[in-house]
């Protein structure tokens, strides 16, 4: 018997387990899969030795999230801030470089400088007030409307065909585009934009850190904190049905970090009419098939800076990464696609044995595909990186379908658990003050589809957890810093 159970151990799970076990309560997770992480999972995919993040790998999130900084995350696991958050290379060996230093990047756009600097500044210098209303249920009152109105103004402005007009060269817009393209929407929309600035400020506040030894640090030290809580954690269990949980474990309240989709496999008999309808009514996107590499070295880039950039974003100018995103989101598949890559053997030794790297990349595509995109992945690095190929050692392949076969959260191949449209962001899975609270006593939904959206930041399940404490328990927050 608990108080609280919570179905998935994903960060949004544990983040929600970590609360109200904290708050003095009884606490069990259950988890269908082998492991705890969800998306924050590492593991030997290649050959023995190297150990590949699963899902997420570098975490701009980890530093800036609310719960992980009341959480103390950077005290109890080592997180590796690069001087480059990020690469994006065009063709005949120029690149844009993110670094982490604002002024080194305005200076190294020449020409663009100027208006990087005045598009990111004021998000920096006000990055606590566009956070706040960024990573909540943003039909909320922010607590720093100028930050808001600031950030929002920036959105309007890159989430529309008014983008083209701040910048005269290639290089600050490919930027701006490899960011805006981590939503796996069309270029340019408002949602894009929202994402690829609040990304672009963070990459000139507190940096694109990489777990040492793994993303999986992440989780481990959340699963720690609660069993030190008195918490537990059921693995290879799957709820068949929110009703025989309570009924088996007498818990007053019950978190889900699930879609819509799976709550309503799991409680459609409890649920009324009008919210089953609004959770069918939620809508998916496009898929990822990413590839993980075991190399021989380092990534040879033709641009030496690319070399310490943990997070490289190819596909070229923006517009032909606008180009690729609205053709998968038309259902097809790019001959020349946008690739999220991540190198974290730049930082972390641990990855690979001494001398060896590992490699994470993911290209679209459209929902539940089976295609295995590894040799346009392949070209596509090779064409920023002549002689990749020779280092591949082995690889390892998730197509879309793979990917919702490991993680039934990740719908069609889905990572964000939901479309990213700006629909989406307000109606989350409904439109409501406490979106995370399910019209079922004691039942709450806290995961990557309820505010404020995916990532690996741990809010919607601190969200949740705070709302369950609040009409279930009528109890304070609690603590969560480190003792």
């Amino acid at each position: 018997m608990v108080d609280v159970a919570v179905i998935g151990a994903g960060p949004n799970g544990l983040a929600a387990a970590v609360t109200m076990a904290r708050a003095g309560l009884s606490v069990t997770v259950y988890e269908a899969a082998a492991t705890v992480g969800g998306g924050t999972r590492t593991a030997e995919l290649t050959l023995p030795g190297f150990r590949h993040d699963v899902c997420s790998a570098v975490h701009p999130m980890a530093l800036a999230s609310p719960f992980f900084r009341a959480f103390g995350l950077t005290q109890r696991i080592e997180l590796i801030v690069p001087e480059i958050s990020y690469g994006h290379p065009l063709d005949g060996g120029e690149a844009g470089i993110a670094y982490r230093d604002l002024e080194r990047t305005v200076e190294a756009l020449g020409p663009d400088g100027q208006p990087w600097r005045s598009l990111m500044e004021p998000l920096v210098r006000r990055l606590d007030g566009v956070l706040d209303f960024t990573l909540n249920n943003l039909l909320r009152v922010p607590r720093e409307p100028l930050a808001a109105v600031g950030y929002g103004l920036r959105v309007l402005e890159q989430g529309t065909p008014a983008w083209g007009r701040r910048f005269h060269g290639e290089v600050a817009p490919a930027m701006l585009a490899g960011l805006g393209a981590h939503a796996i929407a069309r270029l340019p929309s408002l949602a894009t934009a929202g994402a690829g600035l609040m990304l672009g400020a963070l990459a000139h506040a507190g940096g694109w850190p990489v777990p040492r030894g793994g993303s999986q640090a992440i989780a481990d030290s959340m699963v720690a904190d609660l069993l030190a809580h008195g918490g537990h954690v059921v693995t290879n269990f799957a709820v068949e049905s929110v009703a025989q949980l309570r009924c088996d474990t007498q818990a007053k309240a019950i978190i889900c970090d699930l879609t819509p989709r799976g709550l309503l496999a799991l409680a459609r008999d409890e649920l009324p009419p009008r919210y089953i309808r609004q959770l069918e009514s939620f809508k998916y996107g496009a898929g990822v098939c990413k590839v993980d590499f075991a190399l021989s070295g380092p990534v040879p880039w033709a641009n030496e800076d690319l070399r310490k950039a943990p997070t490289v974003h190819l596909g070229g100018p923006r517009v032909a990464i606008a180009r690729a995103e609205r053709h998968v989101l038309d259902g097809g598949f790019p001959t020349d696609p946008y690739v999220l890559l991540a190198q974290p053997g730049t930082l972390d030794s641990t990855r690979a044995p001494e001398g060896k790297h590992t490699l994470w990349a993911y290209t679209h595509v459209p929902a539940g595909s089976m295609a295995d995109r590894s040799d346009v992945i392949i070209a596509q690095v090779e064409r920023f990186a002549p002689g990749f190929r020779e280092l591949i050692l082995a690889k390892h392949t998730s197509t879309a379908q793979d990917l919702q076969s490991h993680n039934a959260n990740y719908i069609g191949g889905d990572i964000g658990s939901g479309a990213v449209t700006m629909l989406q962001l307000l109606r989350r899975p409904v439109i409501a003050p406490e979106p995370w609270r399910t019209p079922v006593s004691g039942l709450y939904l806290g995961s990557a589809s309820t505010p404020p959206g995916p990532a690996v930041h741990g809010m919607g399940g601190w969200l949740a957890a705070r709302s369950a404490l609040r009409h279930t328990f009528k109890m304070p927050e609690p603590d969560l810093s480190p003792a």
